[in-house]
């Protein structure tokens, strides 16, 4: 999932002919986040959707594209249904959780231990298997648990904790390496140790630490810790809190800045202040909140404020960071706000007739549109803005 490395992207397959969508004007006083969400998760079912239930990675299916999405586009998806589910729409969100079975491989390299690869044929996982990709499942199943309470997803998050602990070891001062097939290799771009596979790990270990048996608690809780410091120690920026993109095999910083990197240490320090108690945590927060908002945050292609006109699903993560941190710190609020504007925007000025949104929402770029995980991060985005907002919904019948 990290972006300093390839993105690991299935070529561009141009549609084929579907009739357009016809997107009618919307008055700002009637937008409702939940409706907006709702109709996005639909057009992703109709045009991406393939019979055995996953998902395409690039362009409508009825284009001719049925090469089966990686393994993050299918997270990104699944992580919208969620936000649908708990605004009070009827999703199966079992039967999605379920598939990532569909990507799992029991062990490479000689080694048996058990996680998700970064592609599937469709029944078995393959590819490389990165820890980052891992992580989000884990997140991803623990929101599965917390909406159905069924044991099979809380069993599955204690076997990724296994894999990440496989991906830990003593170099760099510890943390974990991106994958399992490059660690510690010189002159390898991929051989890092980034913010995007021990944040979302973090994230993840915090999120299973509340569920898991009480024997499990301690370790849990004190590899979440281990893993929040070491990125605070080494990849955080002291000028304004957000946090660098990797650490490689030299001990070399990557200072790339990604808002997803900074968002999900948001998360984390919400989190380890609400287990703990603990006020540093909370200033951690309220710091990178602060500096990621000036950082993010600014005019672009003739629009006041926007977020960054790339890798939306990077936004969407900043975006649930606010979320999360705002009833600590009441200013996260106006970063909500500029963020609904510029998902707006996007809405109403950066679509294709079909109704997919582009890549940049601000709409000066019209491209990327035919990824699934462009299309993700405004279903999640949309799905977190409702539950912020306490739309209330009627639960959707069958």
């Amino acid at each position: 999932m990290s972006i300093s490395c390839n993105n690991r992207s299935e070529p561009y397959v141009p549609p084929g002919i579907i009739p357009p969508v016809i997107i009618p004007p919307v008055k700002a006083d009637t937008i409702k986040c939940n409706e907006r969400a709702k109709e996005m998760f639909d057009l992703i079912n109709l045009y991406y959707k393939l019979p055995n239930g996953l998902y395409v990675e690039n362009s409508p299916a009825q284009s001719g594209d049925q090469t089966y999405s990686y393994l993050w586009p299918y997270v990104g998806l699944v992580s919208g249904a969620a936000t649908l589910n708990q605004i009070g729409y009827t999703v199966d969100i079992a039967n999605l959780s379920d598939n990532y079975e569909k990507y799992f491989i029991n062990g490479v390299n000689g080694n048996n231990i058990g996680g998700y690869g970064s592609s599937t044929n469709g029944t078995t996982g393959g590819g490389i298997r990165f820890y980052d990709d891992n992580s989000i499942v884990g997140v991803s199943l623990m929101e599965a648990y917390n909406i159905t309470k069924e044991q099979r997803f809380l069993d599955r998050s204690s076997l990724i904790v296994t894999f990440l602990k496989s991906g830990v070891d003593n170099l760099l001062g510890g943390a974990m390496w991106w994958n399992e097939d490059e660690k510690n290799i010189p002159n390898n771009g991929n051989s890092n140790k980034p913010a995007c596979a021990n944040g979302y790990a973090t994230l993840f270990l915090l999120e299973y630490y509340l569920a898991c048996p009480q024997a499990e608690k301690t370790s849990v809780l004190n590899f979440a810790k281990s893993e929040y410091a070491w990125l605070k120690a080494n990849l955080q920026d002291p000028a304004d809190k957000c946090y660098w993109n990797d650490m490689n095999s030299t001990g070399a910083i990557n200072k790339t800045k990604w808002a997803y990197n900074t968002g999900v240490m948001i998360q984390n320090a919400v989190r380890l202040y609400r287990i703990t108690g603990d006020q540093t945590y909370l200033d951690d927060a309220v710091g990178s909140a602060q500096g990621s908002y000036d950082y993010f945050v600014k005019p672009r292609n003739y629009i006041a404020l926007t977020f960054p006109v790339n890798d939306p699903w990077f936004n969407t993560k900043l975006l649930r960071a606010y979320i999360n941190l705002e009833p600590l710190y009441k200013n996260a609020d106006l970063y909500i706000q500029v963020y609904t504007d510029f998902i707006n925007n996007g809405y109403a000025k950066a679509r294709t007739s079909h109704g997919f949104f582009y890549e940049d929402w601000t709409g000066t770029n019209q491209n990327r549109y035919y990824s699934l995980l462009m299309q993700d991060a405004v279903v999640e985005s949309y799905g977190a803005l409702s539950m912020y907002k306490k739309e209330i919904l009627k639960r959707e019948s069958k």
